[in-house]
Formats: C-alpha cells, sequence, structure tokens
C-alpha cells in the first residue's frame, strides 16, 4: 500500500509533501487533472523522471487485431486501446546548463497538492543544480471545466542566492516511449508510435500539430501558445518538425527576479472532419483561452466547482481520512464525466490507460448513479453516447442470431473489444445495467425530452433482446440460461439472479415507457402485443432459491457446487492471476457482489429475512478480487444492521485508490469505486434508494461517525440531509419556492425552502450475527473505529 505519511490527511486537499520517487506511476494517477475530453497525468511539468507518460483524448484510440489460438464464429477480430496523444504538459528547465531533474542536485523542498474546490494541480520546487545554482519554482496547471478543449500551466521559476541563466523549453511531443510496467492482464497493450504526422503550422503567437493513427484512422490536433513576463533581458525562439514543437525563453535573473510563463493548450480530434477543420478548432480554443487568461480561466473553474460542491458535497464527521476520501472521489468522478459529452466514461477516466481505456458496465452500473444525483447532465451525455452505438449494438446482436441490441462488454467506439467471450459476450447484463441507469435518470430529472429523444428507444432495443434471449419452460416460468452475472469467477450459468431480475426491470420499464409514449413506441416498432410480451416474461421470471439452506443461489445450482479451500489459496489474490478459471467457475467462490448486488438494486423482489440470510452466506465466499465489490457490500452491510461492516466496505471503497489496495492505481484511478464510494455513504447510510415517486432514505450511522450530511439533486431542487447519531434533518436551499416530496423510512414528507423536517432515527438491528470474510479478505478496518493494524486487503 502507498505511504500515505508523505500525504496529510486535509478535508479540501491531497497534498505530497516529500517525494517518493519509488512511487511516481501511482501519484501520477491520483494527481490527474481531466475534464472528460481532455485527460492529463500528473508527471512532472519537466517531464522527467516519470512513471507513465500520459495525455489522453477520450474515445481517441488505435485499433489492433485481437489474436486467437482457436478463433470461433463471432468472435471480435480487432481490439481498441487508447492512445497517448501528443504531450503538450513538458516545460523543460535549463538552470545555467543543468536540467532541473530532482534525482540529481539537491531538492530542498518538494510539494505537489491537488485541489479539489480550485480544480487545479499546484507544485513548489526549491532545487539546487549539481553546480551550486538555486531556484524556486511554481506552477499551476488545470484542465478547464467550462472551455472543454482548453488545459493551461502558469509556471514561474526565481533565482535565489545568485544571478543565473535560464532557458525554458515548452514543448508538444507525440509518440514518447510508454514503458512496460506489469505483465498484469488487467494493464492496456503498449502502442509502438501510433501517430502519424500529418501537418505542423507554427508563428510567433502558437504552434499546432497534426497527427492520425495509423489504422483507425483518426485525426487529432494539439497546440500551444504562451504569455511570457520577465523584467529581465529575454529572447524567444520557436522551432517545429514532424513529431514535435518547442517555444524557447532565455533569460538571465538576479536574485529575487522571476520568469514567468502561462502556456495554453488546446486539443481536438475527429473520425470525419479534415485536417483545417480540426486545426482551425484548436487554433479558436487557443484564441479563446488567451482572451480568457490564466485569471480567467482559474476563476471560471472556481465558480463551476463552487456549483457543483454546493449539489454534491459530502460532509463526514468522525474520520477526517474518510472525508479526505470521499471528495477526492467526488472530484475525480466529475472529473471523468463533466465535459465527456456524447463520449463514454472509461472506467480508469482518463487518468490512465488500464483495460486499454475501455468502458464498461462500470459507467451505466456505478459512475452513473453518483452523476445522475449530482451532475445529471453528464448523465444525460453519458446515456446519448450509448444511443449513438445502438446500430453497432444491433449489428452485433444479429451476428449472435439475437434481436435488439446487444451492448460490448468493453468498448471505446461501440464495438465489442473483449476477446474473451464467456465474461464479455455473455455479460448480458450490460443491457439491463444501461435500461437501469435510463430509469434513474428519469426519476431524478423527469425529462421526458430526453425518453422521446433517445431513452425509449434503448429501453425497446435491450428489451428486444432479453425476448431473444429468454424462452418460457412448460410451467410458464420465464429463464435465461447460459449467461455471465457480475461475479465473473462464474460464467457461462443459467438464471443468475442478478440478471433475471435486472432483465425483467428492464423489460418492465419499457413497457411502462411504451405505454406512457405511445405514438413515439409506435415509430419504433413497437406494438401493444410486444409490450404485452414483455410484461408477461417480467411477471414470470423464474428467480432460483435454496430452500434447504434459505438463501438464493446466485444462479441455478450454485450452491451445490464444492466448496472453494480459502485456507489453501491464503495470500494468492487476485485469484485470476494464479487460478484456472475452470477451477473457479465450477466452486463457490465470488469475485465481486453478485447477489448482493441483485438485492441492492432489486430490493423490493427480497423480504428482510431473505437479504440478511444472504449477507450472512455470500460474504464468506466473496474474495472482493473486483474494485466493484466493496461498494456493494457496504450498502447490503448497512441495510441489514451490519453497520461497523458496511462502514469498513465504505472506507475501503473511498481509498482503494489512496492507499492503492488493488496494487493497479498506477495504470490509472477506478472510477467505480471512487463512484461507489460516494453510493456506500449515501444509499448505505443515507438509506438511499431512488423511486419514481420520489426518492426515498432510510438513515443509520456506524459507531465510528458522529455525523454525516450530503446533497443530491432530485428534479432540479437540491436537497440536503443532515444525519445524526439519533435523527436526520432534510432541507432544500433551491429558492424561497423550492419544494420536494420525499419518503423517510416509509413516510411521505414535504420539505419546503425555510422549512426544515427533522424525523428521529430508530437503531437497526441485525436479524444475524455479523459474518466473516473468506480468511485474509477481510475489509480495511476503517480509521477511528479499529485500532492498531488496520488490516490488510
Amino acid at each position: 500500500m502507498i505511504d500515505r505519511g508523505t500525504r496529510p490527511i486535509e478535508p479540501w486537499q491531497l497534498r505530497e509533501t516529500q517525494l517518493p520517487l519509488d512511487e511516481l506511476a501511482q501519484a501520477e494517477s491520483l494527481f490527474a487533472l481531466s475534464n472528460g475530453h481532455i485527460g492529463l497525468r500528473g508527471n512532472f511539468d519537466e517531464g522527467e523522471p516519470y512513471g507513465i507518460p500520459g495525455t489522453y483524448l477520450n474515445s481517441f484510440y488505435e485499433r489492433r487485431p485481437l489474436p486467437y489460438a482457436e478463433a470461433g464464429y463471432g468472435y471480435p477480430e480487432s481490439g481498441q486501446t487508447l492512445v497517448d496523444v501528443t504531450n503538450g504538459k513538458l516545460i523543460r528547465l535549463l538552470v545555467d546548463d543543468s536540467p532541473l531533474d530532482v534525482r540529481y542536485g539537491v531538492v530542498n523542498a518538494h510539494e505537489r497538492c491537488l485541489d479539489f474546490r480550485a480544480g487545479m494541480l499546484r507544485r513548489e520546487v526549491d532545487w539546487t543544480s549539481p553546480a551550486g545554482k538555486r531556484v524556486k519554482v511554481r506552477s499551476k496547471r488545470l484542465v478547464s471545466l467550462t472551455q472543454r478543449a482548453v488545459a493551461a500551466i502558469e509556471y514561474v521559476v526565481e533565482a535565489v542566492d545568485e544571478p543565473i541563466r535560464l532557458v525554458v523549453q515548452s514543448e508538444l511531443v507525440a509518440n514518447e516511449t510508454q514503458p512496460r510496467l506489469s505483465d498484469d492482464p488487467r494493464v492496456s497493450a503498449v502502442l509502438e508510435s501510433p501517430l502519424q504526422a500529418v501537418s505542423q503550422d507554427s508563428d510567433a503567437e502558437e504552434v499546432i500539430l497534426a497527427h492520425r493513427t495509423r489504422a483507425s484512422g483518426l485525426l487529432m490536433a494539439a497546440g500551444m501558445a504562451h504569455l511570457v513576463e520577465c523584467s529581465a533581458r529575454m529572447e524567444q525562439d520557436v522551432d517545429v518538425r514532424e513529431d514535435w514543437g518547442r517555444h524557447t525563453i532565455i533569460c538571465e535573473l538576479k536574485p529575487g527576479e522571476t520568469l514567468r510563463v502561462v502556456k495554453f493548450l488546446a486539443y481536438g480530434w475527429s473520425g470525419l472532419r479534415s485536417e483545417t477543420a480540426v486545426t482551425d478548432q484548436v487554433s479558436a480554443a487557443l484564441a479563446a483561452a488567451k482572451f480568457s487568461g490564466w485569471d480567467g480561466l482559474v476563476e471560471q473553474q472556481r465558480d463551476y466547482l463552487d456549483d457543483f460542491w454546493d449539489a454534491a458535497d459530502v460532509k463526514v464527521e468522525g474520520n477526517p481520512e474518510l472525508q479526505q476520501a470521499v471528495r477526492f472521489a467526488l472530484f475525480h468522478v466529475l472529473q471523468a464525466g463533466a465535459r465527456a459529452e456524447r463520449r463514454g466514461i472509461p472506467s480508469k477516466g482518463l487518468t490512465g490507460a488500464g483495460y486499454d481505456g475501455h468502458t464498461f458496465w462500470d459507467t451505466e452500473g456505478f459512475v452513473l448513479p453518483t452523476l445522475t444525483l449530482t451532475v445529471p447532465d453528464a448523465t444525460a451525455d453519458a446515456l446519448r453516447w450509448r444511443h449513438s452505438t445502438l446500430q453497432l449494438a444491433k449489428d452485433r446482436a444479429a451476428e449472435l442470431g439475437l434481436k435488439g441490441a446487444a451492448f460490448p462488454w468493453r468498448t471505446i467506439r461501440g464495438q465489442e473489444c473483449s476477446g474473451y467471450w464467456p465474461a464479455g459476450t455473455a455479460a448480458f447484463h450490460l443491457d439491463a445495467d444501461i435500461a437501469a441507469a435510463i430509469e434513474r435518470y428519469h426519476a431524478a430529472t423527469g425529462d421526458d425530452d430526453f425518453i422521446q429523444e433517445c431513452g425509449l428507444e434503448l429501453l425497446a432495443e435491450t428489451a428486444r433482446l432479453w425476448i431473444s434471449l429468454g424462452h418460457h419452460d412448460r410451467r410458464g416460468k420465464w429463464h435465461l440460461p447460459g449467461v455471465t452475472g457480475p461475479d465473473e469467477y462464474s460464467a457461462v450459468a443459467d438464471d443468475n439472479v442478478f440478471t433475471n431480475l435486472m432483465a425483467a426491470r428492464n423489460l418492465k420499464t419499457a413497457a411502462r415507457m411504451a405505454a406512457r409514449f405511445p405514438d413515439d413506441a409506435r415509430k419504433l416498432g413497437v406494438s401493444v402485443e410486444e409490450e404485452a410480451t414483455w410484461r408477461d416474461a417480467a411477471a414470470a421470471v423464474y428467480i432460483p432459491y435454496d430452500e434447504e439452506l434459505g438463501v438464493h443461489p446466485q444462479s441455478e445450482g450454485f450452491t451445490g457446487y464444492a466448496e472453494w479451500d480459502f485456507e489453501a489459496w491464503k495470500g494468492r489474490y487476485p485469484l485470476l492471476l494464479h487460478a484456472p478459471y475452470f477451477e473457479l467457475y465450477r466452486k463457490q467462490v465470488v469475485k465481486q457482489a453478485d447477489l448482493m448486488l441483485a438485492m441492492y438494486w432489486c430490493g423490493d423482489e427480497f423480504t428482510a429475512e431473505q437479504k440478511a440470510r444472504n449477507v450472512d452466506y455470500y460474504e464468506r465466499i466473496t474474495v472482493r478480487d473486483s474494485s466493484l465489490s466493496a461498494c456493494v457490500q457496504a450498502v447490503t452491510a448497512a441495510e441489514v444492521g451490519h453497520l461497523d461492516l458496511a462502514y469498513d466496505y465504505a472506507y475501503e471503497a473511498a481509498l482503494i485508490d489512496l492507499l492503492d489496495l488493488h496494487n493497479n492505481t498506477a495504470d490509472g484511478l477506478h472510477m467505480a469505486s471512487l463512484a461507489g464510494a460516494w453510493t456506500a455513504l449515501v444509499a448505505g447510510f443515507g438509506g438511499l434508494r431512488e423511486r419514481e415517486s420520489g426518492p426515498c432514505f432510510d438513515p443509520a450511522l456506524p459507531g465510528g461517525l458522529t455525523g454525516l450530511t450530503f446533497t443530491v439533486r432530485w428534479r432540479d431542487v437540491r436537497l440536503r440531509v443532515k444525519i445524526s447519531p439519533d435523527e436526520v434533518t432534510y432541507d432544500v436551499h433551491d429558492g424561497p419556492t423550492a419544494s420536494l416530496a420525499i419518503f423517510h423510512a416509509g413516510e411521505k414528507i414535504f420539505v419546503k425552502a425555510g422549512t426544515p423536517v427533522t424525523r428521529r432515527l430508530t437503531p437497526r438491528k441485525p436479524l444475524l450475527p455479523q459474518p466473516v470474510q473468506p480468511i485474509g479478505r477481510e475489509p480495511l478496518a476503517a480509521f477511528g473505529r479499529t485500532l492498531g493494524d488496520r488490516g490488510t486487503s
């Protein structure tokens, strides 16, 4: 795990006070900046040393072949990998003739700070060169949340003890060499020189480089412009080649004098537009950035984030580390989706190229629930991206001999990129996850225009897939055989409970929306008879249940599988790197919360006793080899009354990257788990469940927390929920006319501006004792609850 000793626990920022060079790659992910369109890893301004260099544009990818020892019908033929595009972060500094490199000379002080309220990365370096010349460098970096194509850097150098000659080389560099740091299959493929030079343009004001990918044929351009301030004599020069552009600044400073460089960056790409159109777009973005100026960009960023935090902040009382972690998580989730604008939200955001930069069901299942109640427009855009790929999903379904749309398990632009079909193609639940995201978004916003624009068509085509996949047996029960649920250690199973329940929910939602918008439904070819077919299948869905054990098998027959020998596999996690899938598939061992996720998302289908028994059973066999698990287990543990266990899981979900619990933070942050930290607190301890009739709450706090306050957006109203150990207060603050109908523990109440409503909390008593976990897979003990060793994961 990462040593937190170099990063103080502070409520609104992540600060690094020392320079652990052995953790460079992890720090680059933690300090990454993005707006959903541009992603800049937290590399040093000077470029070196680095762990993994990275500058990304959402959905800008290269195509590569997927080799098979034995190919089969329907196997995807090519994969897609996120490209490290032209790096504009570089500002190399030479002090006399010594390049600033923290591995040489003396680092007198070094500090970096990611400010969640300012949306900025700040860095301060006090360095003495090998020749004894001392300088102080202060840099600030932002990726604009208001100007989608723009990033900017302020770089200030001060001479300290004696006169110095400075050379600053501000650069654009394409085709950087990528290190290969791991054999982990979850790490991305390494692309060698994926960009081909198309054009180079420069003048005294700006430099623009255009490149095209070799196989996917996508065109991108990167541009830079500068504002230079120096009271001393100064000269500047610009040089441009195929793969790099350089703006050189030379000056001499006396002690106390400074050189200030503001670097404006702009990025654009397209698979359709001409080179001229893309480079003109970049030039225009640079002009807009210069018009705003550095101070204007900073002010716009702060205003945007002030509004975001007013609608999204979570205040945790009693655990400062969890407080910092959940704000860190929310900030990065916002960065992943804020300006994605009809592009996918990758599982690592734009903080690294882990998982090849692919989008999975993580987006709809974990990230969008958080964005829906904090930044709903970002959710609408992400779902519009899915709709833009609908024809590809319909083509994929037809290729598989199915009707409707089969959305890809992993993708960048809409084509299936998973070469392992048991975990990929067979995981059809993705369709239902998309449908659930649509349902949640509409419930929270009432956005009928979205449903008519694209939501209904997505619901209809996903419903059609389920009808073609499922069948009624002789007794009239409706089954879904041979599918893979969320637990990828149990592939190609019959009647996975999560998949069956979510498919039924998908069918019911599609039928309900078709009936609500009949004219739009008829335009899509949805007849009254087809709606009835959807309802009939949903009503007849088969849900396995083990009467002897009193629990739901994860899928048909699962509780009859042989037990996994957890003692024999102690210390060999994740199991996917040490055990053959054949063994995993036929034993009772669970990679991630599957049946428990069904209880969370489809809670009305289970009794309180069933939930308690299921949690008790599955906690004992779930190893959490997926970052998607802890947040779900937090919610279900809290619901059945194991509040301290839920507290540990919430802590683990929030700290997954700050402590590098899965040993792959270097490849990018885990967006689903970061979003899940919000879910664990808001849905776990706040008891939030979204319904068409309104938001429902049933709060309860663990012993380690003295208070929890959060805000959610519902139908254009910002609802603040303040929970103490004994009571909860609901309040709205969107103006004097704001009001909202909500449910507290089943009671419908109306909350009006200026009139908070308070209710006492009923202690939550578990029906069963707190369960244990597989040996060595206990959740990370939450700081402030358990003294001594805080556990491992």
